[in-house]
């Protein structure tokens, strides 16, 4: 079993900042893209950044310039730094991961999301 655990999520004002952590556990053997997405009501899910091990990131254009994504390999982790924030940022922030289990089997997993809302 993996588990993904999102935190960072908040109320901020528009122009502000906010940091998103995701934490993968449990049968890691690697893992290789780890990413973020989002869902803003009544819309579907959409990418916002994601990394691959050895590749390049990519981001959606909305976000290019105000939002960074990084990983600590060795903590498993994810990171999204969010500056410059707008109301049209307002979603449900999900964490994404390609794992290979120290089973060697390739699993796609999902975090359980984490609410940003961009508003004065």
């Amino acid at each position: 079993q993996v588990q993904l655990v999102e935190s960072g999520g908040g109320l901020v004002q528009p122009g502000g900042s906010l940091r998103l952590s995701c934490a993968a556990s449990g049968t890691i053997f690697s893992i290789d893209t780890m990413g973020w997405y989002r869902q803003a009501p009544g819309k579907g899910r959409e990418l916002v950044a994601v990394m691959p091990s050895g590749g390049t990131t990519n981001y959606a254009d909305s976000v290019k310039g105000r939002f960074t994504i990084s990983r600590d390999n060795a903590k498993n982790t994810v990171y999204l730094q969010m500056n410059s924030l707008k109301p049209e940022d307002t979603a449900v922030y999900y964490c994404n991961a390609d794992v290979v289990t120290s089973f060697k089997v390739r699993i796609n997993y999902w975090g359980q999301g984490t609410q940003v809302t961009v508003s004065s």
